[in-house]
């Protein structure tokens, strides 16, 4: 396969109100979107959500948000143009040929000799989308089973008819709303920890924060019941996006859990400790998960034999290429993974969903798993829906926090492969 030509551009989409994480917080997210043309004259449109605060957080401290971004997709841009007349055969071939030009592209872009890997995948993300889309082109097919390479097949064997939906319930998203979505149906809730209440660095503040933000969280859900858990109760995934300085400070976060009975209730803690705080953690009381820190294979197999317990997948935020090269390391090292969001606009949970529904199902729960928030956050969700080439297709919304996945969810893989004309309007059409 050979790519001859290219186009990029980005929209940026309004969120409801500014969106907390990392000790900072976003006020627009941008959607990248890349068309490529092969030689056969075939067209892959790839999108991408960009996240410069959740990709490389000092990045996002030294630039302005829209600096920030826009330097993410200046290294969006160069892939794209670095990858024209390149020969390739699959998807993953490629993304190994041009990432190490890319990443050192994006240092220079950005200043930063220490750029994190996950900035250069997070930008390349629409690239890869949209060479997937001329893989499956060149295959004849959409049906993602048939375009998994067969080393990897055995990490993406499972069909879950279920996924339970996640909710992100950030710093700054009141008791009522959680309460609420609870009632709803959704029942287990991704908590954002981690905080810097008085912009001020102080991890002590921060601790305190915390204990009161899962205190407060537990009292009120904790007497509701769901039968999708093995336990009958509401779970809770806990996210400090590396937040922690030393387990020694976690552990008394937990050890705080654990006095007021929510501790066992902790099925994922996630990214507690900066990506290079590098320590056993086999002996922390509960799953920890690595994300961010697990930019690649390799990164994910040293967190593996650090003790991490568990592997937050990002299709939609790492490449779908680099994330089943993770699935298939995790997979032999029985290391269970899950798919997380990064506030993605519909199609690109269809891209995250046509993973999660083929992972081994994560333990304590009763149905398959995936993160999607984009529906609490974007001003535009319901007319961003009608962008999805399968619109309305059943499996596109959850209800009752649940996504039904049926047979046209799998034989069209969720409309992935298929091109969102509004989209491709933005890259000059057909």
């Amino acid at each position: 396969m050979k790519i001859e030509t290219n186009n990029c551009n980005f929209e940026r989409e309004p969120l409801l109100a500014p969106f907390g994480f990392k000790g900072g917080y976003i006020t627009d997210v941008w959607q990248s979107i890349v068309k490529l043309i092969d030689e056969k004259e075939n067209i892959g449109l790839g999108l991408a959500t960009q996240s410069t605060l959740w990709s490389d957080a000092k990045i996002f401290s030294n630039y302005s948000e829209a600096t920030g971004n826009g330097m993410m997709f200046l290294i969006t841009s160069y892939a794209a143009k670095i990858a024209k007349d390149t020969d390739f055969k699959t998807p993953i071939e490629l993304l190994e040929k041009i990432l190490p030009d890319v990443y050192e592209y994006g240092k220079k872009v950005t200043d930063n000799p220490e750029l994190r890997l996950t900035f250069a995948l997070n930008a390349l993300v629409a690239f890869d989308n949209a060479v997937w889309m001329l893989y499956a082109k060149e295959k004849g097919t959409k049906n993602f089973d048939e375009l998994i390479p067969e080393d990897i097949k055995p990490a993406l064997s499972s069909k879950e008819d279920r996924l339970i939906n996640i909710p992100l319930m950030s710093y700054n998203v009141p008791l009522e709303k959680i309460i609420e979505a609870v009632k709803s149906g959704y029942f287990l809730l991704k908590i954002k920890v981690g905080a810097d209440p008085d912009k001020d660095g102080s991890q002590e503040k921060m601790l305190e924060w915390d204990k009161q933000r899962i205190k407060t969280i537990h009292e009120a859900v904790r007497d509701f019941e769901t039968p999708y858990t093995e336990q009958g109760w509401i779970p809770y995934y806990l996210d400090a996006n590396g937040r922690y300085d030393s387990k020694d400070r976690l552990l008394k976060l937990l050890d705080f859990a654990e006095s007021i009975g929510a501790r066992e209730r902790i099925i994922i803690m996630e990214e507690p400790f900066p990506e290079e705080y590098k320590v056993d953690v086999s002996d922390i009381p509960v799953r920890l998960a690595a994300d961010e820190s697990a930019h690649s294979d390799k990164d994910a197999l040293e967190r593996i034999r650090m003790g991490y317990k568990a592997i937050a997948l990002k299709p939609i935020a790492k490449t779908m290429s680099m994330s089943l090269k993770i699935a298939k390391l995790a997979y032999e090292n029985d290391v269970p993974c899950f798919c997380a969001d990064l506030t993605v606009n519909p199609i690109l949970v269809d891209w995250n969903k046509t993973v999660a529904a083929r992972l081994k199902r994560f333990p304590g729960l009763k149905i398959g798993l995936l993160e999607s928030n984009g529906h609490q956050n974007y001003k535009n969700w319901e007319q961003m829906k009608k962008y999805h080439p399968s619109y309305p297709a059943s499996w596109i919304e959850p209800k009752n926090g649940i996504f039904t996945l049926d047979d046209e969810f799998y034989k069209t893989s969720g409309g992935i492969f298929d091109i969102s004309e509004y989209y491709l309007n933005l890259v000059g059409g057909t």
